[in-house]
């Protein structure tokens, strides 16, 4: 089985959770990823939320996070994650281990100190943000200045961010580090670049800088996952004490199957699609086949059907030759991409089937 490149979902379940408008009784499809924000969707109680994703190891991902709502309890699930400390997490995943499928045992079984370090950090992409947090974060900032980070109230962020945190020292490392060649090495495969032009890091830099200034860091999961390596108190949606007993009640409306987007919009004949959560995989595909995918997605898509997806380097929205068939709800996208917590996009795209 491959690696596993994302352990969490990094893209705003509340976000997607509004920008979907999910009814009860609908009929939704999701990236699975690392499968939060799939299982974010069953707090609106559809009828049916499909997780498609080809890698095998996002699968097993997903896999093992059913079972730990199905086999522990809130306090235990945030262990596993590692959003809590826990004296042993083996112990943990070993009353999960039943619930899993073949496949998905003996990927976990085969990373027992993935296991044991928090399932939430075991991603390619999360090991590159923890080499971050513990061998460049340091040299820069200490403990101290992260906690009071932290901790700052609204009135003095944007102080404290050009006063304290904005040296030469951090912008010159966040530059090398978030470079294209580190990140491709690293973080997230070469071709996912593949699509994207200009300078990656300078990107990333302002879209950090811009988070760190106006949002409240400590309450930020995502932000406090970077900074820390775990949530603390700040949870994302499907990690909530609020959200675990309706997850938990709505299992077996999920539906996870192992094929890519592609595959699955060619082949679709169930009832129409009340909704889509697509990640960014736009990113990932040229111009021409985003717009057939995109053409598909909406032939299979019900009336006032709406898209969700993610830009973070490579822009994508509806072609002008599918408008008769997908609307551009602005006014749905731009208030949510405001409280958008995740620093790493540059845009946050709202469509409507027609």
């Amino acid at each position: 089985m491959n690696a596993l490149r994302y352990a969490q979902c990094w893209e705003d379940a509340d976000v997607l959770v509004a920008a979907l408008a999910l009814r009860p009784g609908g009929t939704y499809v999701a990236i699975a990823s690392a499968g939060d924000n799939a299982l974010a969707m069953l707090t609106a109680g559809p009828a049916r939320v499909i997780a498609l994703d080809r890698e095998p190891a996002q699968l097993a991902a997903l896999a093992l996070r059913v079972a730990a709502y199905r086999r522990l309890s809130h306090p235990e699930l945030l262990a596993l994650v590692g959003s809590r400390s826990h004296g042993d997490r083996l112990v943990l995943y070993g009353r999960c281990r039943a619930a899993l499928d073949d496949d998905a045992r003996a990927f976990w079984d085969a990373r027992p100190a993935a296991i044991r370090a928090g399932i939430g950090g075991a991603g390619r992409f999360e090991g590159y943000l923890s080499l971050f947090r513990r061998a460049v974060l340091p040299a820069i900032h200490g403990p101290g200045t992260v906690r009071a980070l932290l901790g700052c109230g609204a009135g003095e962020r944007a102080r404290f961010y050009d006063e304290r945190w904005d040296s030469l020292r951090w912008r010159l490392a966040f530059r090398a580090f978030f470079a294209r060649p580190a990140m491709s090495a690293l973080g997230r495969d070469a071709r996912f670049f593949a699509h994207a032009d200009g300078p990656v890091a300078e990107r990333l830099l302002a879209r950090v800088a811009q988070s760190l200034r106006e949002d409240d860091a400590g309450a930020n999961p995502y932000l406090r996952w970077i900074l820390t390596g775990t949530h603390g108190s700040a949870l994302p949606l499907a990690l909530r004490e609020e959200s675990f007993e309706t997850i938990r009640a709505n299992l077996d409306r999920l539906e996870i199957r192992r094929c890519s987007l592609e595959e699955f919009a060619a082949r679709y004949d169930g009832p129409a699609v009340d909704g889509w959560n697509l990640s960014d995989v736009f990113e990932y595909v040229d111009a021409a086949a985003y717009a057939k995918l995109l053409a598909q997605i909406a032939s299979i898509s019900a009336p006032r059907a709406r898209l969700a997806y993610w830009n973070m380097l490579v822009p994508r929205r509806r072609p002008e030759a599918l408008a008769p068939f997908l609307a551009s709800r602005e006014d749905v996208a731009a208030p949510l991409r405001a409280r958008d917590r995740v620093p790493f996009y540059g845009d946050f795209v709202v469509e409507e089937a027609r």
